[in-house]
Parts: C-alpha cells; sequence; structure tokens
C-alpha cells in the first residue's frame, strides 16, 4: 500500500474540484513515477490518461492500490470488486455512515467493510480519512489538496484527524516528512501498523502522532518499545484528554484515572513526549529533526535574550512548565560579566542587550560562553526573529550561524510571537539545519522533551519484583472470580498478603465485641461501620477516631449501630504522618493501572495522582511516587521530620505485584489513606470492587 506502483482511481473524474479529479491531481503533484489507472464506465480519458470501466479491466494482474473515491452508498461494493480484481490494497475516504443495514440481520456498513478487507487480507486505510503522502516514494494517496512541495525528511507523522494531516502537510516551517498518514478509522490497517513501517525504515528519526484512541493496544505499546530501541522519539498530541471514566466513579482510583490516565502511565513507560497543541507538536517535530541530541550531564537550558520583559516571559512560563535552567558556574558568569556592557548582570537566563553597541559580539560570545558551561544541556537564543533583509552575514542571523558552527550541543532560536516570525529570515536558518522554534510556551515546551529524552534511555524501572507465592495469587483469584463484594477487613488481608503494610484491624457487631477488638489492638482505636454498600464512611459519619478507653468505644458502637447498623471494624490508630492514596484501577483498553495519589480529602480536592503499567520495580516505584505535586512534603517542612519514603516505595512495588497478577479481576482498588511517618507506612483502608463478568 504505502509502495505502491501501480495505481487505480476508483470514481475518476474529469470534473475540476471533485473527488475524482483530485485524486489523480494529486498523484501527478507528488511527482508519482508508477502507473496511474483512472476508473469510471462514463468516461475514456480522464486527465490524458486512458479510463477503464473497471478495475477487473486494467490490464495486467491487478494493482498494488485502488483508491476508492465513490459515495457510501457505493463503497462496499466497489471494495468487493477492487479485491476480485486483484487489488491489493485500499484506500477509502468515505465517511462509512449508514442510517440503517439493508437487511436487519446485516452488520453495520463499517463492520461490513472491515470484514471484507480482514477476510481478503488486504490493508486498508481508512474510511473517513484523508489517505497518506509517501514522499520518499512520490505516493500521494489522498484525494484531497496538498502544497507543490513537501520537504523530504526524517518525521513520520500518522494521525486521527485529516485536517491536522492537512494543516501539517501546508507548514510553512520546512518540517520535513517522509510519510504522513490520516489513518482515519482504521478499519483495515491500525497505527501501530504505519508505526512499524515507518520504525523498519532508516530515514525515520522522529514519529509523530496525533491520537483519538488506540485500536490495538498491545500492538501499539509493541511499536513504542520499538522506537525506543532504536531511539526515535516518539511526540504525541492525545485528544479527548477530559472525559472522564464513568464505569469506575464509585472508587476514588477510577475517578482520578479518568479518560487519560492510562495514557499518561502509557507515555512515561515509553518515553513518549506529549504535546498539548499542535504548535507544541510543530515544535518539538521541528527540534527533534535536527542531529543533534542531548548527551553529557547537562541538566537544563541556557537562553540568550535581548529583551528584560521577555526574558522575564520566558521565566514564568519555564516555571509552569517545569523546564529547568542550567546552574552555570562562577567561572561562566565570570566569563560573562567581562562579555557584557557595564550595568548587566551575569545570570542564566541571561539579558546581553545593553547599549547596543556591538551587540553581534556580545549575544555571539555569551552564546558560546553558555555552550561551554557543563552543566548547560541545550542553548537557546531567545529573539523575535523579525525580518532583517539581506544581507544575512550580519546581525542575528550571522551570530546564530556562528554559534551552530563552533558548537556541538543542541542549539536553536526560540521566537516568542510566531505571527511575528520573519520567513525568509526563517529559512535562511532553516536551511542551515538551526531549528527555529515558534513560541514561548511551544519552545519551551519542545525543550524540555529534548532534554528528557536522553534521561528516557536510562531511568528503567529497576529489577523486577518477586511475585506473590503461588498459594497466595490462587487463593485470590478464586476469591476474586467468585465476583462478591469485598469487606474492608477482606481488602486489607489481600493488601498484607501481597506485602504492603496494614493497620491490625477486627471485625465486631455487638458493643461487647468491638469493646474486646479494641482491647486485644490497644487503646487508642478507631471505630469505623462496616455497613454493605457504604464506600466511603466518613461521609456519613461512619467514622469515629481516638477513642481512648471502654467508654468512648462504647458510645461510638451505640452511635453506628443505630444508623449504619451494627457491623463495625475497629483498628488501632496509626501514628501520625502524611496521607497517601494508593490504588488498582483496570483501564478499558490497556488493562490494570496503579495509582498513587495525594490522599485523605486531599484526593478529591488536589487530583494529585500519578498512574503506570504494574509491575514495577523500585526505581519505577520511586519515580510514581516522585512524579506527585505534594512529593516535597513526605521530605518535612517546617520543622517536620521526613517521612519513609521508601517504606511507601516498596508498598507501592507490593501493590503493583498485586495489580499484574490480580488486576484483570478487580475493577478497582482504593486504599485511602496510607498513613506515611517517620516510621514507616500503614494502609488503614481498603475498598475492593471485583470485576464482574
Amino acid at each position: 500500500m504505502l509502495e505502491a506502483r501501480s495505481v487505480a482511481v476508483v470514481g475518476a473524474s474529469i470534473k475540476e474540484g471533485s473527488l475524482g479529479h483530485q485524486m489523480v491531481v494529486e498523484l501527478r503533484r507528488g511527482g508519482f513515477e508508477g502507473e496511474i489507472y483512472p476508473v469510471n464506465p462514463g468516461y475514456d480519458e480522464v486527465s490524458g490518461l486512458t479510463c477503464y470501466p473497471s478495475v477487473a479491466d486494467i490490464p495486467g494482474e491487478g494493482v498494488d492500490l485502488a483508491l476508492l473515491g465513490v459515495g457510501n452508498q457505493r463503497i462496499e461494493r466497489a471494495a468487493r470488486d477492487a479485491i476480485a480484481a486483484g487489488a491489493r490494497s485500499i484506500v477509502t475516504f468515505s465517511s462509512l455512515h449508514e442510517e440503517a443495514p439493508p437487511q436487519p440481520s446485516l452488520p453495520r456498513l463499517t463492520e461490513r467493510i472491515a470484514r471484507i478487507v480482514r477476510d481478503a487480507r488486504v490493508p486498508m486505510c481508512g474510511g473517513n480519512g484523508m489517505g497518506f503522502c509517501h514522499e520518499t516514494f512520490k505516493l500521494r494517496a489522498t484525494g484531497f489538496a496538498t502544497p507543490d512541495h513537501i520537504r523530504l525528511g526524517s518525521v513520520t507523522f500518522i494521525s486521527h484527524s485529516g485536517s491536522a494531516f492537512g494543516a501539517l502537510s501546508f507548514n510553512d516551517r520546512g518540517i520535513g516528512f517522509n510519510l504522513l498518514v490520516s489513518s482515519g478509522q482504521e478499519l483495515g490497517s491500525t497505527m501501530d501498523d504505519y508505526m512499524a513501517y515507518a520504525l523498519e525504515r532508516e530515514e525515520t528519526r522522529v514519529l509523530a502522532l496525533l491520537l483519538e484512541t488506540v485500536r490495538d493496544p498491545d500492538g501499539f505499546r509493541a511499536q513504542l518499545a520499538r522506537a525506543a530501541e532504536r531511539d526515535v522519539p516518539v511526540i504525541a498530541l492525545k485528544v479527548g484528554r477530559t472525559e472522564r471514566s464513568k464505569a469506575l466513579v464509585t472508587a476514588h482510583s477510577g475517578a482520578l484515572a479518568g479518560e487519560h490516565g492510562a495514557y499518561e502511565a502509557l507515555f512515561d513507560a515509553y518515553g513518549v513526549h506529549e504535546v498539548a497543541t499542535l504548535e507544541e507538536m510543530a515544535d518539538a517535530m521541528e527540534l527533534f529533526s535536527s542531529p543533534r541530541r542531548v548527551t553529557g550531564e547537562g541538566r537544563g537550558i541556557a537562553s540568550v535574550h535581548d529583551s528584560g520583559g521577555e526574558r522575564a516571559l520566558f521565566v514564568d512560563r519555564a516555571h509552569d512548565l517545569g523546564v529547568s535552567f542550567a546552574t552555570v558556574s562562577s567561572q561562566t558568569l565570570a566569563a560573562l560579566d567581562e562579555t557584557l556592557d557595564p550595568g548587566l548582570e551575569a545570570a542564566n537566563p541571561l539579558d546581553a542587550w545593553g547599549t547596543g553597541i556591538d551587540a553581534d559580539r556580545i549575544f555571539r560570545d555569551s552564546l558560546l560562553t553558555m555552550h561551554d558551561d557543563p552543566d548547560v544541556a541545550v542553548v537557546a537564543f531567545a529573539i523575535d526573529l523579525t525580518r532583517q533583509g539581506e544581507p544575512y552575514d550580519e546581525g542575528y542571523l550571522q551570530v546564530t550561524r556562528d554559534v551552530w558552527e563552533r558548537t556541538s550541543k543542541p542549539f536553536c532560536v526560540l521566537s516568542n510571537l510566531a505571527s511575528a516570525v520573519a520567513l525568509e529570515e526563517a529559512a535562511y536558518l532553516r536551511d542551515l539545519g538551526i531549528p527555529v522554534l515558534e513560541g514561548t510556551s511551544s519552545g519551551l515546551v519542545a525543550l524540555r522533551s529534548l532534554i528528557a529524552h536522553r534521561d528516557v534511555g536510562v531511568r528503567g524501572s529497576g529489577p523486577a519484583p518477586d511475585p506473590a507465592p503461588e498459594e497466595i495469587r490462587r487463593r485470590w483469584r478464586g476469591r476474586l472470580s467468585a465476583g462478591s463484594a469485598l469487606s474492608e477487613l477482606d481488602g486489607l488481608a489481600l493488601l498484607a498478603d501481597y506485602g504492603v503494610p496494614v493497620i491490625e484491624a477486627h471485625a465486631a457487631s455487638t458493643a461487647e465485641e468491638a469493646v474486646a477488638a479494641a482491647r486485644s489492638v490497644g487503646f487508642p482505636v478507631v471505630v469505623k461501620t462496616a455497613s454493605a454498600g457504604v464506600h466511603h464512611k466518613s461521609d456519613v459519619g461512619g467514622v469515629h477516631v481516638g477513642l481512648a478507653d471502654v467508654a468512648a468505644v462504647q458510645i461510638a458502637y451505640d452511635d453506628m449501630v443505630g444508623r449504619l447498623g451494627p457491623q463495625v471494624v475497629v483498628e488501632a490508630m496509626a501514628a501520625d504522618g502524611f496521607e497517601v492514596a494508593l490504588g488498582v484501577v483496570r483501564d478499558p483498553t490497556f488493562g490494570p493501572l496503579v495509582l498513587v495519589a495525594a490522599g485523605g480529602i486531599l484526593v478529591e480536592v488536589l487530583h494529585d495522582r500519578a498512574l503506570a503499567f504494574p509491575p514495577l520495580g523500585d526505581a519505577g516505584a520511586r519515580r510514581l511516587v516522585d512524579r506527585l505535586r505534594v512529593r516535597r512534603l513526605l521530605d518535612g517542612v517546617r520543622g517536620a521530620a521526613p517521612s519513609d519514603v521508601d517504606s511507601l516505595v516498596h508498598a507501592v512495588t507490593r501493590l503493583s505485584v498485586l495489580a499484574a497478577e490480580l488486576g484483570d479481576l478487580i475493577a478497582a482498588l482504593d486504599v485511602n489513606p496510607v498513613i506515611v511517618s517517620p516510621n514507616g507506612c500503614v494502609a488503614v483502608d481498603a475498598l475492593v470492587m471485583p470485576a464482574r463478568g
């Protein structure tokens, strides 16, 4: 399909502006060197080419590719006829919408088309897409307008959005593509198929994806792993991030995971660089297209500006986006101080504009000095690349060229306003191989991704954790397979069996039993309702804490028995500490995920959480904990003793083993709170929701 040398254009037309006409135009616009066979029984000739009544009438033993430019009502017949005539692949642009099947017993049109190509083992692009442009093979298999020239380069872009496919093909910044695909509904070939093809080609050095969903999770993960193995950066824009999961709202872990949680875990696991806008994607594409990558020990960026105000804007946005500036050495600062005009502060980021006299030398030397600092990973010349005009052998363009030729670390020009970028000046730099980023925020996201890519390959998850003993795994799989609800004590027992520390707790159904349980665990104690169906006990006044004696236990029990029933749990009071929530949630696409979040009531207020695919070694579990915004509170603030983070990491590791071994049988599992103190951590509550069916 992607390397076709003969193409049948079904529905070819002489009517300018029609899909049938445009398909032929685009094949020729791209410089296609193979055979083009228009197919339409209404014409003898289209665009100077012999037109055939059907694909079966084309001479030879079938074509490599059939472009089906026909409406929904004709697409099924056209697909069958093309395959019967020996077409080895298909592209369809049809929406494949059908109000109702022609017969009630038939499946939908999309299902019928998918079955046709699947049974024939014929790859198909679409439907409801815009086809593809394989610039390496000069093959534009599309019926929609493309630019006269697409720069051939190292980027493969695969998109579920046809409009984004078109927009990127028309970019005026010279991003070079080897392949662009609008994969549409993916009834035949799915995104991972195109990824696999692209990753087999040596010229593919950047893989960019616009995702609505993933239709083959195992295949997709395999190709992300392949990209990581080949050191091909993957840039992903996932749309539809704000739709929350509806099935798991009873458990906090399900609500926190939401629609996008699995993708966050997926992208983190494979080092995918997520962007939020097409502007961010374009800047990342351009920066990663440069042959220079971050190496060495440099940890942050260095930037040189010609504006104090724009430097302040740059610092603000870097803080918001989590972009780190390099901590340059005293030697670097001293060298800068000698370079700058009097009155300017030597710092990173640097405002190097003084009197304007001898500005070219000052900027050049400042950039070179920054480049040579060992903590600098990448250098940005942050200026507004407005029109300079010729000659280009002076001013900012010559400064940029001089710095590029005398350096080896990643280097770029970063302009703060895309609409102010002078296209001729930008093209001059890009032709030299120098990336030009077109926005403060989008450029910073690209720089952050470039530095992060260096670290992806070395972070790892650590050695795999030990599995649970076979007897424990088998027993709990049997228990969960029954599908019946688990009590809080059952949940705590499950956690304990998998090595997660839990509080001592006992069931009681009378005041006498509650008192006996309290004496067993030792005062002070907590009494909680164990009434069936009450998942969030504090919401209904079902928790009494700090009960210091028998009388307090009896009063608490009497209060609850009248409102919530006689069943309670009596447990020891955990030591004071920081509350963290742990969880397991089963994503419908990718399966079980492990969740770590700010705990207690903060679980709902802050929405501060991180997710990962199980199982996790200690390094992976620690990275998950470190992703929380509240992470630094665990180290102790304002005189508080630091919490035992190692014990929390171990608990996350053991929970990840539980998720890996039992996650297919669990709809959601909440462990909230886990109390983390200087002396360890302990789970004090557990809600387990078995999967049903």
